[in-house]
């Protein structure tokens, strides 16, 4: 069994939309460069996971390998909600582990065009499925007993939060906000690269209290790829990329424990505690390694919760970490340099590729104007709700 996997090679596209390209351009684009990266061709790779979430049951993994090379290997589709690209991570990773492949090739594409998370039933509920409003009008039982969609179940989340610390508030979550679209201007692959001042977050058109449409993650169109390679593997390969291979120090996936109220709402919190502690033995590292962070912040409130259930301050202590300027780029723990999915974009099936692209990026001193100093040790992040939460360790391999 191999000791280590090493990212060897990785890329991402712009995250935006796309018209005129297809998923499938948007993957091959990816894996292409993740390749060219890695200083290898398609040939060499003896496994392929594909993470895609809408087009997955279409062979996306085959259709992606027939434009850039069939060569008969294991293609592995991946679908896990968010959490899919780091999922896709994890099936190279295994086939490694389990001396299957020494170099696998791992894809995160989606094309979301207008598949957004908002939409409307395509046809109406019949009546009797219905609570009867006290207009007389009939209802969604959306929102009334509880809610499924996401904007909803983040600003709930946000609300209960404000409610056990009253030493946050509503500020706090337009400062995320403000934090990242200002990250974002630093990255030329970021879906949007404006920077917004908190009035305007705080006054953009409301979604779901509190997050305002500058608060919530876009719908995005996107591809992210990376090489993994074994010990074995990394030894043969040119110096160069050996030099910047990335250690995966802790690879962790999780689903959610049982609760007693988990049938009424989501507990956004319990999941990526109980993977970051995971995450932190198997790595032999604490939060206090940590030089940077990729964390889903799908939405604004998700990003507060976060710093606590990832360890980057002490309970109750978001508030505080974050008025200290300590997610900043320049604070203690930098958090989202890349702007997170509130401004870079959330194209589903390559959100944890891009994440642990994000941070092998740093850690090879290649991520330009928004680069984090002497990055030694990052974390990504990613929580597929209802499913799963993925946490990667990556620690830059020692000279």
């Amino acid at each position: 069994m191999t000791e280590s996997v090493w990212i060897v090679g990785a890329a991402m596209t712009a995250f935006g939309r796309y018209p005129d390209a297809d998923v499938v351009d948007l993957g091959a684009r990816a894996a292409q460069e993740a390749l060219a990266d890695a200083r290898l061709d398609v040939q060499r790779m003896q496994h392929v996971a594909v993470g895609n979430v809408f087009d997955s049951l279409t062979g996306i993994g085959q259709r992606v390998m027939r434009q850039i090379g069939q060569t008969g290997v294991p293609v592995v589709n991946v679908v896990n909600a968010c959490a899919t690209g780091a999922t896709a991570i994890r099936s190279g990773m295994q086939a490694i582990k389990a001396g299957e492949a020494d170099l696998a090739l791992v894809i995160g594409c989606e094309q979301l065009g207008k598949r957004g998370l908002l939409a409307a039933p395509s046809e109406p509920r019949p009546a009797e499925y219905s609570p009867q409003g006290r207009d007389g009008s009939i209802m969604d039982t959306e929102g009334v007993v509880g809610s499924s969609m996401m904007p909803a179940v983040f600003g709930e989340a946000g609300i209960a939060y404000l409610a056990a610390h009253p030493q946050a508030s509503v500020e706090h979550f337009f400062k995320i906000g403000e934090k990242n679209h200002a990250h974002s201007a630093l990255n030329p692959l970021a879906q949007y690269r404006k920077k917004f001042s908190r009035d305007e977050v705080r006054s953009a058109e409301m979604i779901a209290y509190p997050n305002t449409s500058l608060m919530c993650s876009p719908t995005s169109d996107g591809g992210a790829a990376v090489v993994l390679a074994s010990d074995a593997a990394l030894a043969a390969l040119d110096p160069d990329v050996r030099k910047r291979a990335v250690r995966i120090a802790a690879s962790v996936l999780v689903t959610d424990p049982y609760g007693e109220d988990g049938e009424a709402r989501y507990d956004v919190n319990t999941i990526t505690r109980n993977a970051a502690a995971l995450a932190y033995e198997r790595a032999g590292l604490g939060p206090e390694d940590l030089d940077l962070v990729e964390l889903h912040d799908c939405f604004a409130t998700a990003e507060l919760l976060h710093y606590e259930n990832l360890g980057l301050c002490e309970p109750g202590g978001a508030a505080d970490f974050l008025d200290s300027g300590g997610p900043w780029r320049d604070g203690r723990t930098p958090v989202n340099v890349s702007g997170g999915l509130l401004s870079k974009g959330h194209p589903l099936g390559a959100t944890g590729v891009a994440g642990v692209y994000e941070i092998a990026t740093h850690l090879r001193g290649a991520a330009g104007e928004r680069q984090i100093p002497d990055a030694k040790v990052g974390m990504a992040h990613v929580l597929g709700l209802g499913s799963s939460v993925a946490v990667h360790i990556l620690e830059r391999r020692a000279a």
